[in-house]
């Protein structure tokens, strides 16, 4: 009789898995926990906050495209700065904006200055969030990258149960304002995490399987491998200056854009605007319907979505991503679905509060499957060197499309009514399948 496998060995092959959870890891997730808190937080609270000053959804959707505007400039930067630089010193400096950017409210109760802050707040948060999925690529051994992904998107997942719920809590209190005083603390936390992680310096706090520390032991030191490709680079743009007669420099658009992790953007770009909706719209959707507690939809929300991401291990590295995909919008036209339902009068009665929260559960499915896919696509496509610029460019898509969007949605809404807009939102859900279709890898 065989000897039984362990539970770290490998459920096919009866060979032990690589550590995927170290310190770095869980300083990473932790730290994009706080910082999606606090961001997803002001997203959601913002509308009400400026409805309660005397704004409206349009001016809303202005705010959400200043947010999205900003991280979206700083994530053109970020990602060479992360490749070039470092994760710490990217995350450090975004935790830092982000501070200033919740901490200015507190100092004026005027809403017309509150761009400013927006401003801040979207590019402390673009900075850090795309620093923090590439230091969490680099502790993840490459064989379990996308089942890794998927519990650093717990981080993302926690902080729409817990971030939306406390902020729409907060911002309900007297004065207002109470909402800028825990989005800063929260911060604070995260910024603290983010001093404990060295792993630049210190490669030996890695497992001995994640990339990032076999790439130095099988390539020598940072230094020298830079050094070699400069070194490398130089020769060849001089043999090639005197052949060609000029110099040959990397372009900037080379430097920022990562063409291998477009299979997994270019879907996220379509989808983002529908989930632009839920982030900033959902909270005040409840709330012109009357439902008590608004905040249960994404606590819900958050639920599933944990509950999808701890089971990702099981899928995630295992399947097609074009198989697993239509299974995440599907749940997405579903949720939206129901929020239409929940705008309509039956029998002179309004559909129940149930269906507006319990909504929230089948719409944590579809992102709790659809955002780790994308980003797993994007960064296994991608050299190791480049995952910088890939996280960059796939949260830059989500910037756009968000951002963009919610310009629309609120002008929309107050033409047309949440239900419109809704629906509108349920298109760009099933567009996005056909350009995944489009551009997805054969493999």
């Amino acid at each position: 009789m065989g000897k039984r496998a362990s539970k770290n060995d490998d459920s096919r092959g009866g060979s032990p898995r690589e550590q995927l959870w170290s310190t770095t890891f869980v300083l990473v997730v932790v730290s994009t926990l706080c910082c999606y808190m606090a961001g997803q937080g002001l997203n959601s609270s913002t509308s009400v906050y400026v409805a309660l000053y005397g704004g409206t959804a349009a001016y809303a959707g202005v705010l959400a495209a200043v947010f999205s505007g900003a991280a979206a400039v700083v994530r053109l930067l970020s990602g060479p700065l992360i490749d070039g630089r470092g994760r710490r010193i990217v995350m450090l400096f975004g935790f830092a904006v982000l501070i200033v950017g919740t901490v200015g409210p507190l100092f004026t109760h005027d809403v017309a200055p509150f761009v400013v802050f927006r401003i801040l707040q979207g590019a402390g948060f673009s900075a850090v969030t795309t620093a923090s999925a590439t230091a969490a690529a680099d502790a993840l051994p490459a064989s379990r990258m996308g089942e890794g992904i998927g519990y650093y998107g717990l981080g993302q997942a926690l902080s729409m149960s817990v971030g939306p719920a406390l902020a729409l809590a907060l911002v309900s209190t007297d004065p207002p304002e109470n909402l800028f005083i825990g989005v800063t603390a929260i911060a604070v936390v995260g910024l603290s995490m983010i001093f404990l992680c060295r792993y630049e310096k210190h490669p030996e706090m890695l497992p001995k399987e994640a990339v990032y520390r076999r790439r130095l032991e099988e390539g020598g030191s940072e230094a020298a491998r830079t050094g070699a490709a400069e070194a490398a680079e130089t020769t060849t743009s001089t043999a090639q200056s005197r052949m060609e007669g000029r110099p040959k420099r990397e372009s900037i658009a080379s430097r920022i854009f990562e063409k291998h992790a477009l299979p997994g953007t270019l879907p996220m770009i379509v989808l983002s605007p529908a989930l632009g909706f839920a982030i900033f719209f959902v909270g005040l959707y409840g709330a012109s319907l009357g439902v008590g507690n608004a905040g249960l939809f994404y606590t819900l929300s958050a639920v599933s979505m944990i509950l999808v991401r701890l089971k990702s291990g099981a899928f995630m590295d295992r399947f097609a991503p074009i198989k697993i995909l239509p299974v995440a919008l599907a749940c997405g036209l579903v949720a939206f679905a129901m929020l239409v339902a929940c705008g309509t009068v039956l029998d002179g009665t309004p559909v129940c509060d149930a269906v507006f929260n319990l909504s929230g559960i089948v719409y944590g499915f579809c992102t709790g499957i659809a955002l780790p896919l994308n980003q797993s696509v994007a960064v296994k496509n991608t050299p190791p060197e480049r995952w910088g610029a890939a996280n960059a460019l796939f949260q830059l898509a989500i910037d756009v499309g968000i951002g963009g969007a919610c310009v629309i949605w609120g002008i929309v809404n107050d033409c047309f009514g949440f239900p419109v807009t809704i629906c509108c939102a349920m298109c760009c859900i099933a567009a996005s399948y056909f350009v995944a279709r489009a551009v997805y890898p054969k493999e």
